[in-house]
């Protein structure tokens, strides 16, 4: 199904063929709730183009009155995340909310001197994620993860956050590009697909500018270097050897974000480990 276009550097895409990823996903997002117990999903609202496919995706589903949307803003956020989340809702026609978590974040921040503007954004993400699961137990509703795969790759969200910690995370193995190419596909409004991508966590943040590189260049880079092609071969396709080392240096150092917490194993009956309940296999 992927393939590899190549094009002039800094334009190459993974395309896939979207009409299927969508059918796919619709029903993997059905099939995981219902095997979950839940018909209902919430997800976090954040104006982005992530969160706004993740609707998308949801609404196709399990109908637009059962995906609860949450937008949850902060004194710095922007004025434009608000407009979008409402926007998207409006336009999937699901349920909307705005909980703000200023008191939340800025109590926390009152009692800490000194507080760092990078520190204080990872106490928003977090926030949110309480918001999150708290709205799903409200609404009987599972929390879907919103996070992508270029994302996890380069441990770029903060660990435990609301984008992270679904149950279920329909654009877990989707490049950054690819959710691009699958939103436009859904027909998820350009305004939101087309922004600069922003966490929205500190003032004038882009996730490239942190990055240190585009995400078209990076996915293209990440995919020959997870495949296993050397250095020189994806340098190359047009790549530099500062870009290829920056991806490689981000996946590499990041890997513990990626899994759950390392277990000392005392026992032959470690959780993940050794011992896996049937449930866990779907049987019975």
């Amino acid at each position: 199904m992927l393939k590899v276009i190549e094009a002039a550097p800094g334009r190459e895409v993974l395309e896939l063929n979207y009409p299927l990823v969508a059918e796919f996903l619709t029903r993997f997002i059905a099939e995981e709730l219902e095997w979950r117990g839940y018909s209902r999903a919430v997800v976090a609202n954040s104006g982005g183009v992530d969160s706004a496919t993740t609707i998308a995706l949801a609404v196709r589903a399990l109908g637009p009155q059962n995906v609860f949307t949450v937008f949850m803003p902060h004194a710095i956020s922007r004025p434009e995340s608000a407009e979008h989340a409402r926007l998207v809702a409006e336009y999937y026609g699901t349920p909307y909310e705005v909980v703000d978590i200023t008191p939340m974040v800025e109590g926390y921040a009152a009692q800490t001197p000194g507080i760092t503007p990078r520190r204080l954004g990872n106490v928003m993400a977090r926030a949110r994620t309480i918001v999150g699961f708290d709205k799903g137990e409200q609404y009987h509703a599972l929390h879907l993860g919103t996070g992508n795969k270029t994302e996890r790759l380069f441990g770029y969200y903060t660990w435990h956050d609301v984008a992270d910690t679904g149950p279920i995370a329909p654009l877990g193995d989707l490049y950054k590009t690819q959710v691009w190419g699958l939103a436009e596909y859904l027909g998820v409004p350009e305004v939101v697909r087309g922004k600069p991508p922003t966490a929205d966590l500190e003032a004038g943040q882009t996730d490239e500018s942190d990055l240190g590189i585009s995400y078209r260049r990076a996915d293209v880079i990440l995919e020959h270097y997870l495949k296993g092609y050397p250095d020189a071969y994806i340098v190359g396709l047009g790549y530099t050897e500062a870009e290829v080392a920056r991806v490689k240096s981000l996946v590499n150092k990041t890997h513990w974000k990626r899994h759950l917490p390392t277990n000392a194993v005392v026992s032959t009956t470690a959780i993940h480990e050794f011992y896996l309940r049937p449930l866990d296999f779907r049987l019975g």
